[in-house]
Parts: structure tokens; C-alpha cells; sequence
């Protein structure tokens, strides 16, 4: 028997469905010891040579033809797919192998806003009903379809959807994992009679958790008032991927069950529930986002959900509203300015917000009582009206990573960048109409048109292999 040592220096050959292969062990080693072509490297594979003295060879029941192209990559660094190999065929050989991380690298470099170059254009099921579009964690995606969610693998083929309970329209949704589907939904009418469904939330509403991967439900998230389920309507999603690893959504029930609502992911239980303080909206919130630098969330309601825009942040360690925000009493010269849109920025210290003029404005988060910023930006009409498109008005969407700063603004994406946040950049891409929402995850951007519920993705090109 030769030692992993001994077996770095020598050859190994590979026989993947009837076809030999001759590598080195030094190639092998470069997909990591945690895929099953490094295992290969360890000892109790008996790597040892044969009666002739060559190379060891072991027998593989795959797919030759991707096992070529999977060597290549691991030899060049570059994926170079052959005309008669099909995409889906190298992805399931990928990921038995453990390489599907190298082949998602090789084919699109790490994100860069200024470099992105449009990918697909994916056309949706039902046109007209899709509202948000989240990106998964592996590059993959999901769209919400009135009471369905569509997801998509990272090579954009699609899965089977998640359903809620009664076709209930859906809100929100979020990847927990890239294995598991949060989705927010909406209370039918008339049909949250206690008992339902074991305890509340026969309509459908609330948040559940399903597989990403069959669609599958595994959790309902309850809301208890005293001990009793309640029925409720759920909002907006976000989590906290750190130590605590909760869930939060807005709730929105029938017995003055406003707020905010926090589960622990390993129980599933309810963690506990921020009730509504006065002057806020925060069952109505549309939009959650967890600050780690604060150990806060952010909650923002915002026009034209409400008469007027509230952005809180919320400490849930003693239940206090820490930092808040409203345009509520705004001068009449600027009374239609109402933010549609809010993002905190990745330093932690400040707050996007955009209007439906699409105008960026700041708030400083060290500031309680600070006015917003304006900047005005390049108005998409003649008018410097809000574009609509069909029977529908599309409020601008914003969005953050890696220091740039991202607004959908029609049928485009703008993109800014550096302290001052310059415009750097313009991405237009589908023609499906105006974009009703971006999401950025897993390197790509996804953008959802509001038409033809077409989504766009937006890849940075790999770099050039010298």
C-alpha cells in the first residue's frame, strides 16, 4: 500500500465508465479533500500500484464524457463544455463529484457590479402576477407567482414549486440555506377559523419553511397570543444567520397581533414578538433587514403601503425601538416625495431610501433624529413622473453588496459605487417591462419584470486563465 505521501508524487488512472483516465494525485488534490476525488488521496483507498508497477486504477460508473470536462477544470482551471455534453448532465456529475463550487467559479468571476454582463432572460409561467424575485445562496433563485413560488437551480432549470396552504398569495420569500425556502403569506378571507390546520392559519397565512429542493413543506412557523395560535398575515421575512439564528417576519393578525414576530430556527418556536409601538406600522412592515454590526433589525413600511414612510430599528434584546424615521409632516414643497424603498448600507452607519421620482436620499443611523439627504439622480421621464407601465405603477427597488449600491429605475438597473456612491454604471436588460424587483445572491443579480414576469441574471465574467 502506498501512503497519501507517496501517492502525491505518483499517478493514478481512472476508469469513469469503461473509459481510462491517467491523472497525478497532485491534480486530484486540487478539488479538496472534502470531494470525493480528494478522498481518493486517503489512505484507506489503498491507493497502490499494480502488478506491473504502474498506476493504481479504480473503477468510476459515471459519465466519461463530464468526467473529461471535470479533469480539464481541475488541470487548466478553465471549464471548456463540449458541444455534445449537456449542461444539466455536467451538473449532477459535478455535484457527485463535489466540484459543483468550481464549475459555478468557473463560469462567472467573483461579483462586480461595473462588470456585469447579462447572463439569461427567463421567462415566467403567468404573466402579469409575479412580485418578488430572491436570490439563492448557490446561485439559483426563486420567483413569487401570486400563491406559488418558482424555484430555480443555479443553471436556471426549474424545480418543483412551493405551494402554500390554500394557494394563499405570497408576500415574501427568503433562502434560509440553499436546501430551504422561507415564504410570508397572506391570510385568505374568512378562513383562519382556529383548528384548520392544527392550530390556527387555515387559510394558508403565516410562514413556513419548505425544501428548495422538492418543494416540500417541513415547518409552519405559529404565533401564539397567551397560548393560543392565532391566525395571522405575514409580511416581510429575515433572518439572523449568526449565533441566535432566528427568523423574523411582520405580522399583521386579527387580535391586535401587530408587530414583528422572532422564531428560533433549530426549535421552530416562537421566540418571542415585538408589539407595534405608537407611531409605527410594523405589521405592515414590507421590508426586514437584520444589521449584524447593531445587533438590530430594521423595519421600514413604506409608501404607498402607508400614507407615509416608517423606518424603525429594533433591538429585541429589551424590546426597544433604538433609532426611527418617519416622512410623515413632510414640507408641502416636497409632500410628494414619499420613499418607496429602503436598504441599510453594508458599514452599518446609514440608510438608502429612494423615492418614486428616483431621487436617493440618506439617513445617518448615528443621528435619531437626522432628515434624509437627497441626491437627485436622472429622472427616467421627460415629466420626472414615475414611469407606468400597463396598468401598473413599478416603484423603484434597491439593493447593496460589496460596497456598491444598486436601483432599479424602469427598465434598468443603476449602479453606484465609491463614498459618494457616483453613478458607474446602467444595466438594462429583458424586455419585459419595467423591473418590480432585484435580488443579489450566490454572485448574480436578478432582476423581475413586471409584464411578462421575465427575470433577468446578471453574471460577472470569470477571469482571463493565462
Amino acid at each position: 500500500m502506498c501512503t497519501p505521501a507517496a501517492a502525491g508524487r505518483g499517478r493514478v488512472r481512472l476508469n469513469v465508465g469503461g473509459r481510462v483516465f491517467e491523472t497525478t494525485a497532485a491534480t486530484l488534490a486540487t478539488a479538496g479533500r472534502d470531494t470525493m476525488l480528494g478522498a481518493m488521496l486517503d489512505a484507506s483507498w489503498n491507493a497502490g500500484h499494480d502488478a506491473d508497477g504502474g498506476a493504481a486504477e479504480y473503477f468510476i460508473d459515471r459519465d466519461p464524457a463530464c468526467f473529461a470536462v471535470l479533469l480539464d477544470l481541475l488541470r487548466t482551471g478553465g471549464l471548456h463544455v463540449p458541444p455534445g455534453v449537456p449542461e444539466a448532465a455536467l451538473h449532477r456529475e459535478a455535484l457527485y463529484y463535489g466540484l459543483l463550487d468550481r464549475v459555478r467559479a468557473a463560469r462567472f468571476g467573483d461579483f462586480d457590479g461595473d462588470r456585469l454582463r447579462l447572463a439569461a432572460s427567463v421567462p415566467g409561467r403567468a404573466p402579469g402576477d409575479g412580485t418578488a424575485v430572491r436570490a439563492a445562496p448557490d446561485g439559483g433563485c426563486c420567483v413569487a407567482h401570486g400563491g406559488a413560488v418558482r424555484v430555480y437551480n443555479w443553471m436556471l432549470e426549474e424545480r418543483r414549486p412551493v405551494y402554500c396552504p390554500g394557494h394563499a398569495p405570497v408576500n415574501d420569500a427568503a433562502y434560509l440555506d440553499a436546501a430551504t425556502l422561507l415564504v410570508a403569506a397572506r391570510e385568505r378571507p374568512g378562513t383562519g377559523r382556529r383548528g384548520d390546520d392544527g392550530g390556527g392559519g387555515g387559510g394558508g397565512g403565516g410562514v413556513a419553511a419548505f425544501s428548495a429542493l422538492t418543494g416540500e413543506p417541513r415547518h409552519r412557523f405559529r404565533v401564539a397570543h397567551g397560548r393560543q395560535p392565532r391566525s395571522f398575515t405575514a409580511g416581510a421575512l429575515a433572518f439572523d444567520d449568526g449565533e441566535g439564528c432566528r427568523v423574523f417576519a411582520s405580522c399583521k393578525g386579527r387580535l391586535n397581533e401587530y408587530g414583528v414576530a422572532v422564531w428560533d430556527v433549530n426549535t421552530g418556536e416562537q421566540a418571542g414578538f415585538f408589539y407595534e409601538p405608537p407611531g409605527c406600522a410594523l405589521g405592515d412592515a414590507d421590508r426586514l433587514q437584520w444589521l449584524d454590526g447593531t445587533g438590530t433589525l430594521m423595519a421600514a413600511t413604506m409608501f404607498p403601503r402607508a400614507d407615509s414612510s416608517f423606518i424603525s430599528l429594533l433591538d429585541f434584546r429589551d424590546k426597544s425601538v433604538v433609532w426611527s424615521w418617519s416622512d410623515a409632516g413632510t414640507p408641502a414643497s416636497l409632500e410628494d416625495k414619499h420613499a418607496v424603498h429602503a436598504v441599510a448600507m453594508e458599514d452599518g452607519r446609514s440608510v438608502c431610501v429612494i423615492n418614486q421620482y428616483h431621487d436617493l436620499g440618506f439617513l445617518d443611523l448615528r443621528k435619531n433624529a437626522a432628515g434624509v439627504r437627497w441626491r437627485s439622480r436622472s429622472k427616467l421621464t421627460a415629466s420626472g413622473k414615475t414611469k407606468t407601465w400597463g396598468e401598473e405603477t413599478c416603484y423603484p427597488k434597491l439593493a447593496t453588496h460589496g460596497g456598491q449600491l444598486f436601483a432599479s429605475t424602469g427598465d434598468a438597473i443603476s449602479v453606484f459605487s465609491g463614498p459618494d456612491h457616483v453613478l458607474t454604471s446602467t444595466l438594462r436588460g429583458g424586455n419585459g417591462g419595467a423591473i418590480c424587483d432585484l435580488s443579489i445572491g450566490g454572485d448574480r443579480l436578478f432582476a423581475l419584470h413586471s409584464e411578462e414576469n421575465v427575470f433577468d441574471v446578471w453574471e460577472t465574467p470569470p477571469p482571463a486563465i493565462i
